[in-house]
């Protein structure tokens, strides 16, 4: 017998959850303040969380689905995509969509029940939220095999969760991109749970990053919580897929500190003893520890960025609480490009009941 092949997986990490260096940086991080614009929209990503939470308890906005423990994730996307790039998200995004453009409001407004809040004129070539799991993979196949025919020096980036990897549409996605050499980036969001079912009952693999092998893609493991290596992978990977069409699949590492969604309750499926050692490997304390060794950033700068993040959320709810409600008929608007007979004749009544609303509050 003899070997017909080997394999390994990397680990990227330039900062361990204490802030300290563990390896030599790259050269984007060798000024620190660079980095500052990143630590400030990881602070505001958190800040506008929190709000939205807040909302939904208090029953301003519907379900929502926090980013809380995954802001360098989204913030190093943010940072290494182009305007004319295209971002294929999951439900759980907002953050990277608030550094493409998208105002914060949206977030609010999709979360309400306002599918308005699934438009995005700030940044139109991305694709929006998507909650049926892994659907958006071979959305994201179809993108970038489109740049490929177009000779476009453009990337395709799709985020998924770990639970994602586990369906049939993420396989066939990543199989399709190996073979076909397309210019697509597969982050996979490893949170370690797929709601309450934990990663080490989700799959055998020993990383999901190997699970891109099978399909001929580069891959690589990253600590999702250190905005550096999360930089670093994600420009590595985005400049060959620009450069040469190679698709690379990164698993994140990161965890998720707050429920699945508000309407689920993480207590239920683990203790409170594995959240708060979690919380000690958190991305935005990590960060502002190596800035502050660094004398890139200070107790008085971060005072100041909290009065500005809390001015921002303020402004961003203002603005969802200003916009008007939709109208009625908006539920028949975003289903069909011709309505089928059944929807027509109930879209005709409620237009019709609505005119008779108008002429009876009018008299």
């Amino acid at each position: 017998m003899t070997v017909a092949a080997t394999f390994e997986i990397r680990f990227t990490r330039y900062l361990d959850p204490s802030g300290r260096e563990t390896a030599p940086l790259p050269s984007f991080a060798a000024d620190p303040s660079a980095l500052v614009p990143d630590y400030r929209a990881m602070v505001l990503m958190r800040a506008l969380d929190a709000k939205a939470v807040a909302m939904q308890r208090t029953g301003q906005i519907g379900t929502y689905a926090s980013t809380l423990g995954k802001e360098a994730i989204d913030a190093a996307i943010g940072a290494i995509l182009k305007d004319d790039d295209v971002l294929l998200p999951s439900y759980r995004e907002s953050g990277v969509l608030m550094l493409r453009g998208v105002s914060p409001h949206r977030t609010l407004l999709y979360w309400g029940g306002d599918e308005r809040g699934n438009v995005f004129p700030e940044s139109p070539r991305d694709f929006p939220f998507n909650v049926p799991i892994a659907s958006q993979m071979p959305h994201a196949v179809g993108v970038a095999y489109a740049m490929k025919l177009k000779r476009e020096p453009r990337v395709a980036l799709a985020m998924c969760g770990d639970g994602a990897t586990s369906k049939g549409d993420f396989y066939e996605a990543i199989n399709a991109a190996g073979a076909w050499r397309l210019p697509l980036v597969v982050v996979v969001v490893n949170n370690q749970y797929a709601i309450s079912v934990p990663r080490r009952m989700q799959s055998a693999a020993q990383t999901l990053a190997q699970k891109a092998i099978a399909a001929g893609i580069d891959c690589e493991q990253v600590d999702g919580n250190d905005l550096i290596a999360m930089r670093d992978a994600l420009g590595r990977a985005v400049d060959k897929a620009r450069s040469g069409g190679a698709p690379t699949l990164l698993e994140a590492l990161t965890y998720r500190l707050s429920d699945h969604t508000t309407a689920d309750d993480a207590t239920r499926y683990r203790s409170a003893e594995e959240v708060k050692e979690e919380w000690k490997a958190e991305p935005i304390l990590r960060l502002r520890t190596w800035l502050h060794a660094k004398g890139a950033w200070s107790p008085a700068q971060e005072q100041a960025l909290a009065r500005e993040a809390a001015a921002q959320v303020h402004k961003v709810v203002q603005a969802y609480l200003d916009t008007p409600a939709p109208r009625p008929a908006q539920m028949f608007e975003h289903l069909y490009a011709r309505l089928p007979r059944q929807y027509a004749a109930q879209a005709a009544e409620l237009a019709d009941e609505t005119e008779r609303d108008v002429e009876h509050h009018a008299s």
